[in-house]
Parts: structure tokens; sequence; C-alpha cells
């Protein structure tokens, strides 16, 4: 029996565009363009670029208790999350596996948004709905209510400030992990908006994130669903004189394994929550012996007991090898310790005298020439330090890895936005 992929309201013009596309949590998603991944890579890092998030799911959660609801579900604590704020984390079951990571958006002291990944957002509405017990909460499911676009990239908020209507006011304070503005008018009085509407030029209004999971600087940005073909279309032309590219879901990954963020179902998924370079998403106290909070899953991740660890690995050239069955992680002496969870090519990073080096960073020789550098992560048995020397073994192919901390580096998420205006 054949099932029918869902698709976002960006779709036909993907496929007008010569797309290559393919299923991605039943919809149907592009991998990447005539550009290529590479380009599109490059493009992030050089300038900006847009992505289709719209198969990306909301869920509001409104109530006296939803602030209750949330900090037990979520493993952030959210306790000082502040108005206009947001904050990465996940969603665990009981045994401290991950159902889902997500952002968790503030409101209001009552109401909160939370977005997450593609067809996972009736999934993370029911896992509210079961653990909501008796609290004061209405949980509304979004999923295909709402369309989401984000643009990354140096030149991200030039462009966009020639389509939102005020744009120095709307930049004016917007750190890393905020946001101003709504999707939607039942939200009205739920966020005192002032200066923190965002409308486009045509008075659309948008939710507008300073956020995504490129590492780059960026936004992403929620808006009807009627509205984000015109908005698609009038960011590309805004954009042209910037070189801006579209991108699909090839360069998402690439540029998300190079800033060492994770892929949700892939690097974090059906195991515990723990021992992985994502420690930040966890509510753990100043020297890591235990939680600030209890959440649900917090016993589970608290066992000492693991046969599981995760670290980011970059290799010695651009060769990759494909995750899966058939690919497993050596010693050095040859035995099977683990397997590739990721692999993807960063096409802005070289080794250079012994360092990784960015398109990004400074005072580069200018014969340099960056190629890339595959990178990823993988799952082994047992604890290693930075700096030990994998072998990942796909049948004949063989690629050398060294374990890392952190792998692209002089990403520009975190900059003043004034060094982008």
């Amino acid at each position: 029996m054949t099932t029918s992929l869902k698709t976002t309201p960006l779709n036909e013009w993907h496929k007008n565009a010569g797309a290559n596309m393919a299923d991605f949590g039943g919809f149907d998603m592009p991998l990447w363009y005539d550009t290529g991944v590479k380009n599109e890579h490059l493009a992030v890092l050089k300038s900006a670029g847009i992505f289709d998030t719209s198969h990306m799911a909301c869920i509001n959660v409104n109530g006296d208790d939803a602030f209750e609801l949330i900090n037990y579900c979520f493993t952030r604590d959210i306790a000082t999350l502040k108005q206009g704020r947001c904050v990465y984390g996940a969603f665990l079951n009981g045994q401290g596996h991950c159902i889902d990571d997500a952002i968790v958006y503030k409101f209001s002291d009552t109401f909160f948004m939370i977005c997450v990944n593609a067809g996972m957002g009736t999934a993370i509405a029911l896992h509210l709905d079961a653990n909501k017990k008796s609290l004061d909460v209405t949980i509304e499911d979004l999923s295909e209510k709402i369309a989401k676009m984000d643009i990354q990239g140096i030149n991200s908020a030039r462009i966009l400030s020639e389509l939102i209507q005020n744009p120095d006011t709307v930049f004016n304070k917007m750190p890393y992990f905020s946001f101003k503005g709504n999707f939607n008018e039942s939200v009205q009085d739920k966020f005192s908006l002032g200066e923190s509407e965002v409308k486009l030029l045509d008075g659309t209004p948008v939710l507008l994130s300073r956020s995504g999971y490129t590492g780059e600087f960026g936004f992403e940005l929620f808006l009807g669903l009627d509205a984000i073909v015109s908005l698609w279309k009038n960011i590309l032309s805004a954009g042209e004189k910037f070189g801006i590219t579209a991108c699909g879901l090839g360069s998402r990954d690439s540029l998300r394994a190079g800033a060492c963020l994770p892929l949700s179902h892939q690097d974090i998924g059906s195991w515990k929550f723990t021992n992985h370079p994502w420690d930040f998403a966890l509510p753990y106290n100043k020297d890591k012996t235990s939680f600030t909070k209890d959440f649900l899953g917090a016993d589970a991740l608290s066992s000492k007991e693991s046969d599981s660890f995760t670290y980011p690995f970059v290799s010695d050239s651009l060769r990759k090898v494909a995750p899966g069955e058939n690919t497993h992680v050596t010693d050095k002496t040859g035995k099977p310790i683990g397997k590739v969870l990721t692999c993807a090519t960063d096409m802005g990073i070289t080794w250079h005298e012994g360092s990784i080096v960015s398109i990004c960073s400074a005072n580069l020789p200018d014969d340099l020439k960056i190629k890339g550098i595959s990178c990823g992560f993988v799952m082994v048995s047992r604890k290693l330090e930075p700096g030990i020397k994998l072998t990942l073994k796909e049948g004949k192919r063989a690629i050398t890895a060294t374990i890392v901390n952190d792998i692209r580096p002089d990403r520009t998420a975190r900059k003043k936005l004034d060094n982008f205006i």
C-alpha cells in the first residue's frame, strides 16, 4: 500500500526549481537544488541561505499550570526563562530516551510554544497530554497549520531589513535565542507586543526567532500558510545582490554536523540522553553531580550504568562513510567498538598546522585551500578522550577519524547582532 507524502506550501516551488526531492518525516522535501549541497553549504557560511522548514511542527501550551507541565516534561530548567526568550532541550520518556528535541518559546508565564521536528507535533502533544493529569493546561497541536522558513548566514538581517516594517526597532536588543512578534492573532492577549511586534511590509504578522540549526547567525520565521510562498520569493529577490541561495536538507545536515549539533532520531533517539556533547540540554548543577530539578527521565539518566557514549569526530579528508549496519567504528587494534550515527562533509573547514580552521576564521594564509572535511558523530561502547584516533569502516572503504570536543570553529550564531546590520 502506497502512502502519499505530505507537502509544504513551497512544494511546487521546489519542484519548479529542479530540487532533488525525497521523503523526510513523511514530507516531500528538497535534498538539494541544481546549485548542489557544496554551494548551498558555503552560501550560508559566506552570505545567506534559506530553508523550507514548514515540515516542522508547533504546539501551544496555555494555562495557569503551563510552566509546571513543560518544566517537568522538558530537560531544560525554564524557571529563569524570560518572556521573549527561547531555549533548546529535549522531551524524554521514563527510560531517559529522547522522544524528540525541541525549542520552547516563552510568551508569558502561562503561554508557551514548542517547536518540534517533522511529524512529531502530534506525538509530543499527546506526550504532554498524558502527563498533564489534573493540571490547568490547554494543549493545541498546530501541525500543518502554520508555515516556517529559516534564513541563515551573515547577511540574514540585512536581507530581512528590506522586507519587514521598522527593522531598526525589530533588530534592537535581539540576543541569541530570543524572539519577537507572533503569527497568530490569538497570541495577542498572551504576549504584550509593544516594540516586539514584527510585520512584513504588507502587514502580515510574523514570529521572528534569532535561532536556527546551522551554527551560524540567522533567523527562523513562523507565519500563516498562505503567506510563506510570497515571503520566500521576496527574500530570494531581496537577497539576490547578496548571493542568497535556496538550500535543501543535504546542506542542513552538513552545516549542523559541522556545528556539532545533533540530528534528531539519528544522533539522539531510543537510548539514554546522556554521555553526549549536548550536556547544555540537561539541567546539571555546576559540578555535574546532580540535576537542578526533577523531570521525566531524570531517574534513568542519574543511573551510573551506561553502555554507550556519543562523540563528535573529524576525519583527515572530505571522504565519507555511510551510517548504517554495514559501517563500523574500530579502535587502533581493529576491534569494533561502535557505530557511525552521522557522517557529512563540512565544506567550509580544513586542517591547518594541526588544527581545524574555517573559511570564517581570521588571518588565514592567502594560499590556503579549503576543500572540506567529513565529520559527524559516533556512538561507542567505552569512554574516549579527545585526540583518540578511530577507523570508520564501510565495506572496503576506511577513513581515519579523530575524536574532538568541537568541529567548525569561528561560528557566527552567538555573535552580537550589531556585527550583521
